[in-house]
């Protein structure tokens, strides 16, 4: 069946989210990944990475054109087909609230254009395709099934259904101006009750989504900026923890073992996102990052993870899975992650929580993180640690400047005493890194013994460590702009010698930083054109991954990447108006 349903590139794919989980549909109405219940389990559908099961739901005709949007506002997605004869539209969308033992996908077939007719496949393979459907029956109008640890319930479906392999096929037609609905349940426990009506799910779900994501009217590309606020509540679970990407083991670089599953909260990408909120205003994505961080930062204190599943507990070790892959990597789940130490996530901490302290959001416990992600900084700001880009063990400038920045933002909202001790601390650490990671050009470099232009080292002067008109801050960006820049993208650093692009793809969250600079230092043509370059590097649906390949205009990694589109928010909302203070 999967050959019916060939693999895509990345930019034709949109996501369904409820924040317990995920599904990537494509272009042809398929269900291509979905992990149930929650985003780190084992793979229902995962044609994706070259396993099996599939759900569809796809034109009967078979030559047609696909294109699609969302519902402002919303991850309800609406599949449009364009056959020779007529035009088709399917509403899907995850049921939300999401349920963090129940999914609920819901699929609405809409005859706009005459009579509709189209085929339905439905072939589940829990855990990676290792387990296929068993106890199947059905009784008025509702299979049901188990597939492995999962129970399924299926509504909607003809009683004219047929076996196709170890799957179900279907014919659908509906009658002009009307509507046929579908609702699939997957649930970790056994399915009590009723099945999901319809009416009730849909109408829950508009309610829920309107109630979730603002309008935001004053920023920049306000429907780009609401999508990617969209997007980051998608991922994000009614605990708190957002997963930083709905996908794993898409190729970064193909053939070059970078494929990564990030299905997982990173701290670092769960502040940026709190940050990008929080500069929008006071909205209940900024609450759910700051409890989910204080949470871990209580918990552990100096030997904070840099990555927790979404639920808080560990990130499980990497592993590869016996599948085929997308195109370019291997299949591997799970993430060695928290075998490394990550300095830069207690100052990312401080930056966060000093957010939500100016919309006055933190009690106690908030402020006894604080404290504790302070004194963290104490006892770990000469360990070598991982960095930002999860490379080795050093002394990197960007970790340690990211401290300052964070102990000089809760400095400015601390009680008097308090904010004046790490304000002081801020200076002597602002010192240290001066002295070991300052180029003889005056710009920062990366270690004390690599001196190499990198992109993260716009970051400080962004959050604060230094004045924005530092020499030093001045330097690096003319740096970064000079030998990291090309066509309105921006790399992290040069890996070799080659020219750059030949070794990776522009760093989409780099790019967004760069506007950012730019704006900064009010420099606004420049910066609207580098925000406009960026943000438009995706397809129909408006999701951005990690790296883009400017060479080939294509996207590459996991989809969608959150904490870039937690950059797009911020620039989108920064550069409507004059830099805070001036630059």
């Amino acid at each position: 069946m999967t050959l019916e349903f060939p693999l895509c590139v990345l930019s034709e794919y949109a996501l369904l989210a409820d924040g317990e989980r995920g599904i990537l549909v494509g272009p042809r109405g398929e269900f291509a990944w979905m992990c149930a219940p929650r985003w780190d389990s084992d793979a229902v559908f995962s044609t994706l990475v070259g396993g099996p099961g599939v759900y569809a739901v796809t034109p009967a005709d078979p030559s047609f054109v696909w294109g699609g949007y969302y519902e402002p506002g919303t991850l309800i997605w609406r599949s449009r087909w364009v056959t020779t004869a007529q035009e088709i539209e399917c509403r899907e969308a995850l049921s939300l609230p999401g349920d963090p033992h129940t999914a609920v996908a819901l699929r609405r077939v809409l005859a706009i254009d005459g009579d509709t007719q189209v085929r339905v496949f439905f072939d589940p393979r829990a855990g990676f395709g290792r387990h296929r459907p068993s106890q199947v029956s059905r009784r008025n109008g509702v299979w049901t099934a188990r597939c492995g640890p999962l129970f399924l319930r299926w509504s909607g479906i003809p009683a004219t259904a047929r076996r196709r392999g170890a799957g179900l096929h279907a014919m659908i037609t509906v009658p002009a101006g009307g509507h046929h609905d579908l609702v699939l349940e997957i649930s970790d426990r056994p399915l009590a009750g009723a099945p999901a009506d319809p009416g009730l799910a849909w109408r829950a779900t508009e309610t829920a989504w309107e109630q979730a994501v603002p309008r935001l009217p004053g920023a920049v590309a306000d429907r780009d900026a609401c999508h990617a606020y969209a997007v980051m509540r998608g991922l994000t679970s009614s605990g708190g923890g957002m997963a930083a990407a709905a996908t794993m083991s898409l190729p970064e670089r193909a053939q070059e073992g970078r494929n990564y599953d990030y299905r997982y909260a990173w701290i670092r990408d769960q502040c940026i996102a709190g940050q990008a909120v929080a500069a929008a205003g006071p909205y209940p994505l900024l609450d759910s990052a700051v409890g989910f961080v204080t949470e871990r930062i209580l918990a552990d204190g100096p030997q904070l993870k840099p990555a927790y599943a979404v639920g808080g507990g560990p990130v499980p070790e990497e592993r590869e899975l016996p599948l085929p892959g997308y195109p370019g990597s291997t299949a591997k789940a799970g993430n060695w992650v928290s075998k490394q130490f990550q300095l830069d996530a207690f100052g990312e901490t401080l930056m966060l929580l000093a957010a939500a302290a100016r919309h006055d959001r933190l009690d106690r416990d908030h402020w006894r993180a604080v404290e504790v992600a302070v004194a963290a900084i104490r006892e770990r700001h000469r360990d070598p640690d991982a960095g930002i880009w999860e490379l080795g063990e050093h002394r990197w400038a960007h970790s340690r400047l990211t401290c300052v920045a964070g102990l000089r933002a809760v400095a400015a909202v601390a009680p008097a005493g308090q904010g004046a001790a790490w304000s002081g601390f801020a200076d002597a650490l602002l010192a240290d890194v001066t002295a070991d990671c300052l180029h003889p050009s005056g710009r920062w470099q990366r270690t004390p013994d690599d001196d190499r232009v990198d992109a993260a080292l716009l970051f400080p002067a962004l959050r604060g460590a230094m004045p924005a008109g530092d020499p030093r801050a001045l330097a690096t960006l003319d740096a970064v702009h000079a030998a990291l820049g090309r066509d309105g993208y921006l790399y992290r650093y040069r890996p070799d010698e080659r020219p750059l692009g030949a070794a990776e793809g522009a760093f989409l969250l780099c790019g967004f930083a760069m506007a950012l600079a730019l704006h900064q230092q009010g420099r606004e043509v420049e910066a609207a054109r580098w925000f406009e370059r960026n943000r438009t590097s995706c397809g129909p649906a408006g999701l951005l991954t990690e790296e883009y390949d400017v060479t080939q205009r294509q996207a590459r990694g996991n989809v969608p990447q959150a904490f870039v589109h937690a950059l797009l928010l911020e620039s989108a909302q920064r550069l409507a108006a004059p830099w805070p203070g001036g630059s």
